[in-house]
């Protein structure tokens, strides 16, 4: 580690990586609430139109992608909320007229090479210029400050948005909202992971964290740590292995959420092995049955010769005997 802290571009590398692995899924999330986890594809292929242009003219691809992204956002979302087709339609038609201008508008250009829009499209951090980072920075606080400052309101349309709307919150303004913050993470993170993979950033760490988190707010916090392992380590691990930085982060995205799926599914798996069903007998057991009731977490286990049996959909669950007839000789006492 101390060899890649010794390298400027290295350093440099890894604090952009830090800030996407923070921002990209903090937008994500409401995403995956909203089933829109594409939508980070159709403004990565948008942002390559920006870029084109940018090369094209001479002006800076950073800032043509990000004014490119930004307007398509908002016009999805406004066509969407207006009801006049589909935003399935809407992001269809966005997600291939932008990577085919794309495409053609780079061709143009005598200064394009082969190589520098597979920088923009799988992302190449350390070829990324300093000037580059610096806005790839501030553009990242930006998400981070305008997502905290909003997030109860996204939450509010993202979870129900017609009660939301019922409720007097600016619906429409929140999502363009949504999709402005997408469109600058998208811009923030293409040359880290690439505008072909940045959706896979902002999606993968929190449907990893949807299996840690049991409440909205833990799954943001393990979204973000997975986020921050996935991208600083991927880009660790492309260094070492002389892999492209975004493919690399990706793969350690992908390997993270199948190391917890799996783990769970066992875990789970061994919980249901353990929750087994008592003996079939006519006893009802209840208030003033006349077996010793022991409370067991969140709800009342009856000690019945020397088992443990809780009220469970229509039967009896059997617990552990043992500590059922320990249970039992303390309630005798």
């Amino acid at each position: 580690m101390a060899e890649i802290l010794a390298l400027d571009f290295m350093r440099a590398a890894l604090l952009a990586a830090l800030l996407v692995g923070i921002a990209a899924p903090v937008v994500g999330v409401f995403l995956v609430q909203r089933r829109l986890s594409l939508i980070g594809d159709g403004m990565g292929h948008v942002a390559l139109a920006g870029v084109a242009v940018g090369v094209l003219t001479g002006a800076a691809p950073v800032l043509t992608a990000l004014v490119a992204a930004v307007v398509a956002a908002v016009a999805i979302e406004l066509i969407r909320s207006r009801g006049r087709t589909s935003g399935d339609i809407a992001l269809a038609v966005m997600f291939y007229g932008g990577i085919a201008a794309g495409v053609v508008l780079i061709a143009r250009s005598p200064a394009s090479s082969p190589a520098s829009l597979t920088a923009y499209l799988f992302g190449a951090i350390t070829t990324a210029a300093p000037a580059d980072l610096w806005v790839f920075a501030a553009l990242a606080l930006v998400v981070l400050a305008v997502t905290t400052l909003l997030r109860p309101w996204l939450f509010a349309v993202a979870n129900d948005e017609e009660y939301a709307r019922a409720s007097g919150l600016p619906v429409t303004a929140l999502n363009i909202a949504l999709a402005v913050l997408t469109a600058v993470t998208v811009v923030v993170s293409m040359r880290i992971v690439g505008l072909l993979l940045i959706s896979a950033l902002m999606i993968l760490p929190n449907a990893t964290a949807q299996l840690l988190g049991r409440t909205f707010r833990a799954s943001v916090r393990w979204a973000v740590v997975i986020g921050v392992l996935a991208s600083v380590g991927g880009v660790v691990t492309s260094y070492f292995a002389e892999t492209p930085s975004g493919g690399t982060i990706v793969l350690v995205a992908i390997v993270a959420f199948l190391a917890v799926a799996v783990t769970k599914s066992a875990l789970d798996h061994a919980a249901a092995r353990r929750h087994r069903r008592a003996e079939q007998h006519d006893h009802e057991h209840g208030e003033g049955c006349g077996h010793p009731a022991v409370m067991h977490g969140d709800h009342v286990d009856y000690l019945h010769g020397g088992h443990r049996h809780a009220p469970h959909e229509g039967h009896y669950d059997e617990h552990d005997g043992a500590q059922a007839t320990s249970q039992a000789e303390e309630a005798r006492r």
